[in-house]
């Protein structure tokens, strides 16, 4: 079986199923109307430890141990973790996994990285090269604030542009020949940038690179978007997201009310005053791992298209006056008989 189609896509001929999921968030989340599908919510932005940073990990230790717990399984039958986020070396998921004792490949994706980390963990367990894999990412607010932007004790105005990092992290559990959703293609995304500048605008640098691999993952599958439940992208936000609609209305190409964005589902944007939405690795890694697969189950999709999306940018790259390029990977998670 040709396991690569058309131009970027890559169909599984053994695919792995999502056995388990966890997401962890904070108080902004607790306030949102996803919370009911999270597993553990914290009004501490600490979580308990003495710096943000600190919270970040335990963020991640705890979404991996509950993932862990309810797919009955211990680190020790963990056979890789794919696991990265925005802090700078990713330590927030280096110094969360310090204790779990697995092997560990660290991912820089900004928040495409769920994408990127269920994408490797799938054509792992594909190829035959482990029976269970685990995926997670998380952000924290106050961390990516002070690292990308302005100190929170600032108090910086933000722009309407401006999305609101979530503080909070999700974790898939994937395993071979197991029961629950599968997934069946994963699409790589092309590094995309389009000259956008401004660190407030993220919607924007993102969006040409979803539009890119969306467009590559429909051609290469020869479907349309309407074949799907839902396509969800990850954290454009509402104007990423209408910049995202117009791509494809170029195109002839109509997307309906089965695309929408984790940015927009995660908070309510007027009532919790977050501008344009959310962002942040933890954004769309909460969205899937809570609300999206339980959707799956509730609803009886057949078909979601997850599409999470990253502006790689470093804040050496915005002070040097560098542009932001955009990435972003499609993953399709089906519905076993």
């Amino acid at each position: 079986m040709q396991k690569k189609i058309g131009a970027q896509t890559l169909r599984l001929s053994q695919p792995p199923a999502i056995i388990s999921s966890a997401c962890i968030g904070g108080k902004q989340e607790q306030e949102g109307p996803l919370s009911a599908y999270f597993d553990e919510l914290s009004d501490d932005s600490f979580f308990g430890e003495k710096t943000w940073e600190k919270a970040e990990s335990a963020m991640q230790k705890r979404a991996l141990s509950r993932a862990l717990d309810k797919a009955g399984l211990a680190s020790k039958d963990i056979d890789f973790v794919f696991a990265g986020d925005l802090l700078n070396q990713c330590i927030g998921s280096s110094f969360s996994l310090r204790d779990f004792g697995v092997p560990f490949y660290g991912l820089y994706g900004a928040c495409s990285t769920m994408g990127e980390g269920l994408s490797l963990a799938s054509l792992l367990l594909d190829g035959g090269f482990g029976t269970t894999i685990a995926a997670m990412t998380s952000s924290h607010f106050c961390t990516a604030e002070r690292q990308y932007r302005m100190p929170v004790p600032y108090g910086n105005q933000r722009t309407p542009t401006a999305q609101w990092t979530a503080t909070a992290a999700g974790c898939t559990v994937l395993q071979s020949g197991g029961r629950g959703p599968v997934v069946t293609h994963v699409t790589c995304g092309r590094i995309v940038d389009k000259g956008i500048t401004d660190a407030n605008n993220m919607g924007a640098a993102m969006a040409p690179a979803a539009y890119d691999t969306l467009s590559a993952f429909f051609q290469d599958t020869g479907t349309k978007p309407d074949d799907y439940d839902l396509v969800a992208t990850g954290d454009l936000g509402q104007l990423g997201h209408e910049i995202l609609r117009d791509l494809f209305a170029a195109d002839g190409v109509t997307l309906g009310e089965n695309c929408t964005d984790c940015g927009l589902l995660l908070y309510d944007r007027q009532k919790q005053d977050m501008h344009c939405g959310g962002s942040g690795c933890g954004c769309s890694a909460s969205v899937f791992n809570g609300y999206l697969l339980a959707q799956m189950k509730e609803q009886g999709w057949k078909k979601l298209l997850f599409a999470p999306t990253g502006a790689l940018l470093s804040p050496t790259s915005s002070f040097q006056g560098e542009s932001i390029p955009g990435i972003c990977h499609a993953v399709l998670i089906e519905a076993q008989p």
